[in-house]
């Protein structure tokens, strides 16, 4: 007899998760697509990260989308989301900085749209989707974080030719 759960149990499980999470945040749907779409109105705003989007985002509405199903799998454990958002990030110009002001925008968003259990969950998600982000276009871009390091390739550039 395998020890692997069966997917009826897998399901249970997830909407067990899904159920306490929404009791114990307030988290649902709508907070979601309303965080998701608040949030992305300010980064398309954004001097620093709205050009970044802008050149990578053809179709706002499916961006918008997506983002709203990948929240939801954060967020409440729904499952909705299947896609590989770091491959999809892996070859963009960005640094520590723009991590920076992500989480910052998303801060501000939070607090315009959320009590403070929902925000702590959401920037809990969040700090740990950045930090691993930034380490991937790192490691991607051939630099190697050590504990506590961030990725800032323009500040650690040595015009004598070695990168430090």
């Amino acid at each position: 007899m395998s020890d692997q759960p069966t997917l009826a149990e897998i399901r249970e499980r997830r909407e067990i998760a899904t159920r306490r999470i929404k009791e114990d945040t307030g988290i649902d749907q709508d907070m979601i697509k309303n965080i998701v779409h608040g949030f992305y109105a300010k980064v398309r705003d954004d001097a620093m990260l709205g050009p970044v989007f802008d050149e990578k985002v053809e179709n706002w509405d499916h961006h918008l989308d997506r983002m709203v199903m990948f929240w939801s799998s954060v967020a409440l454990a729904t499952g909705n989301y299947d896609g590989r958002p770091m491959q999809k990030h892996l070859s963009l110009k960005i640094t520590r900085h723009h991590f920076d002001r992500w989480l910052e925008l998303f801060a501000q968003t939070l607090s315009e749209y959320c009590e403070e259990p929902a925000a702590r969950h959401f920037m809990e998600r969040a700090l740990r989707i950045a930090s691993s982000f930034e380490i991937g276009i790192a490691a991607h871009n051939g630099v190697i974080l050590g504990k506590g390091e961030r990725y800032d390739p323009v500040s650690s550039w040595d015009p004598e030719g070695s990168n430090t």
